[in-house]
This record gives structure tokens, sequence and C-alpha cells, in this order.
């Protein structure tokens, strides 16, 4: 993986020191928190990507539900907990104050990269339930398929390409494998939890990690 792919994966998954306009939840669930997380969104960087994102749901597509929108601003090292369960269609429409621009032109313009690991459900849910259109994605699951040296048969997980492309010492590993491994306890079926956590208010703190 070359070196820009692997800062990228780095940032996208780093535990940011900072958080956004939020409640004592982390979750940025009212107008004027929307507003003032865009505010705080436009303008930045662009080379390289400043913006690192990812939903989680029921079945996140267009057959599910959308709970959680999370954004990690590489620049600010702020990360925003979005809850798209209660703002529903305000959580991309409502305007910032200077430019009115909404959290969907953001995700709609393609000249600001967002950077995602593999877009693909991300992308349909919020096409099939808010019109959102993404443009100016960079997918850090093709990017790591298109430098992989080994074979290219199938494109890999995020545990994986942590696993292999990213530097942590052990201490930082420990703490990732463990925040992620009690999250997916909690939301897998196949650990005896349910996807129905993401839309539990407040936010188990479990799920909170694991979503940061």
């Amino acid at each position: 993986m070359s070196t820009s792919i692997r800062h990228q994966t780095s940032t996208l998954r780093s535990l940011a020191t900072q958080h956004g306009p939020e409640n004592s939840d982390g979750l940025v669930d009212t107008i004027s928190a929307i507003s003032s997380m865009v505010d705080e969104l436009s303008g930045l960087p662009t080379s390289p990507p400043s913006l690192y994102i990812d939903l989680e749901g029921v079945k996140s597509s267009r057959y599910g539900t959308l709970s959680i929108l999370q954004i990690h601003a590489r620049t600010t090292g702020k990360s925003y907990l979005i809850d798209a369960k209660t703002l529903q269609n305000h959580a991309f429409a409502t305007p910032e104050v200077h430019t009115h621009n909404a959290l969907k032109e953001i995700l709609e313009s393609p000249s600001i990269p967002k950077v995602f690991f593999d877009v693909r459900r991300d992308s349909d849910a919020l096409y099939s339930h808010y019109g959102i259109a993404l443009q100016g994605i960079q997918d850090l699951q093709l990017m790591e398929l298109a430098t992989r040296t080994s074979r290219k048969t199938f494109v890999s997980g995020l545990k994986k390409c942590v696993e292999m492309d990213l530097a942590m010492s052990p201490t930082e590993r420990a703490i990732w494998t463990k925040e992620k491994e009690e999250g997916t306890s909690l939301f897998s079926p196949e650990k005896g939890g349910s996807y129905e956590v993401f839309n539990q208010r407040p936010l188990p703190e479990k799920i909170r990690l694991y979503c940061i």
C-alpha cells in the first residue's frame, strides 16, 4: 500500500481527540448543531482529503434504515456522529449560516473529496432514502486492491486492511481491536447482537467508540 493510501487508512479509523458540536451522548442531533457542523466542514483543504465518512444502520442500504452518519475531519481532528434517525432529512438539508450550503451539497460536490471504505451500501442508502448522489468519492477498499502486489481476486475487509497495512503500536492495535470487537458483539446477529442497537438513544458507549 502506498504512503498516501496508508495515511488515509490511518486517518479514517483513528480515534479523534476532539469532538464536534454534539450533545452529551456524542451525537449531533439538533438543527443548530448540524448548521454549526456544516460551517466547520466547509472550506477544509482538499489535498489530501479532509473528510472521512461512514454510515451505520439497520441493513444500511435501500432496504434498511440509516441511523448514524460518521464524519471525521482530518485537518481539525474532530469526529461527528450525526443522528440521522432523529434528524432524518434535516441532517442533510439544514444550511450553515454563511454560504447556506447543507451537508447534501458537500456530499454531492465533485470538487470536495470524501473518503469511504466500501462505499457501495452507503451510496445506495443515501440515494434511496435522501436522494443524495455521492460525488468526489475515494474508496479505500478499491485503492488497496489497486495497489496490492499479491492476488487481486477479492477485495479485503477493513479488519484485514488494518492488520496488514496499518502501522500501529501493540497498544494501539489492542485498543482498536477491543473497541471493534465489543461494538460488533452488540450489533452482529451472528454474535447475539442486533443492528437495532444503532437506533438506541442514548447511544451505548461501546457503539459510540465503535463508530469513531
